[in-house]
């Protein structure tokens, strides 16, 4: 029983810390490029849409193999020193999540009436308060890119096996305690591992729902 539980709360511990970390920098990386994006109208817009698109269908384990060759002893980020650490998961699932951050963002940002920017600045607001007031209004679906990005972040699992190897006590969370308990026969803790995953996705999301339905928080 207490054997379980030691490896069972580094674990968890863990998951919350990397996924935590990926979707903070995600999310102030993605936001403020999402609104540009969504309120600019120059001719590369859509070919960057395109891009972003397709990041969303990126495959984990190539990332995490991009990674991996990057952060090796012959890569061009060996001085760095993250492989096999949460540093690299984090940036596996940081990468993951971006694109998610910013398509969801553009696209809340771009269903925002353009009447209300006009509006706005003909009251004499500035380019940044007209920003703000339109991303107030599409707050709603950006705590909907928050969620995806956290959701995508927490149910990673070939990425950040790659660059971080599994190791107990050090880079082992739980979608890839869940696969190694699995092929070890231990069916029990590996259910726990996942009611745990299913019920942190599920407290995140109703936070977040919850934020979506306050005024005041945006």
């Amino acid at each position: 029983m207490f054997p379980v539980a030691a490896e069972f709360l580094p674990i968890v511990r863990l998951s919350l810390v990397v996924s935590g970390t990926a979707v903070l920098i995600s999310s102030s990386i993605g936001v403020p490029c999402g609104v540009w994006l969504g309120l600019s109208r120059w001719r590369g817009r859509r070919a960057i849409a395109v891009m972003i698109h397709t990041g969303m269908a990126l495959p984990p384990v190539v990332i995490g193999l991009l990674l991996y060759l990057l952060l090796s002893r012959s890569g061009p980020l060996a001085f760095l020193g993250w492989l096999f650490t949460p540093e690299a998961m984090i940036a596996a699932q940081t990468i993951l999540a971006l694109p998610f951050v910013i398509g969801i963002t553009v696209s809340s940002v771009a269903a925002v009436p353009t009447e209300l920017g006009s509006q706005i600045k003909s009251l004499g607001a500035s380019d940044w308060q007209c920003r703000w007031t339109i991303l107030r209004e599409a707050r709603r679906g950006v705590w909907l890119a928050v969620a995806a990005a956290f959701g995508r972040s927490l149910s990673e699992v070939g990425a950040v096996l790659i660059v971080g190897g599994n190791i107990q006590g050090h880079t082992r969370v739980l979608t890839t305690a869940i696969i190694l308990e699995t092929s070890k026969g231990r069916f029990e803790f590996a259910l726990a591992l996942g009611a745990v995953l299913l019920l942190v996705a599920l407290l995140v999301n109703a936070l977040i729902l919850r934020l979506q339905e306050n005024r005041w928080v945006a």
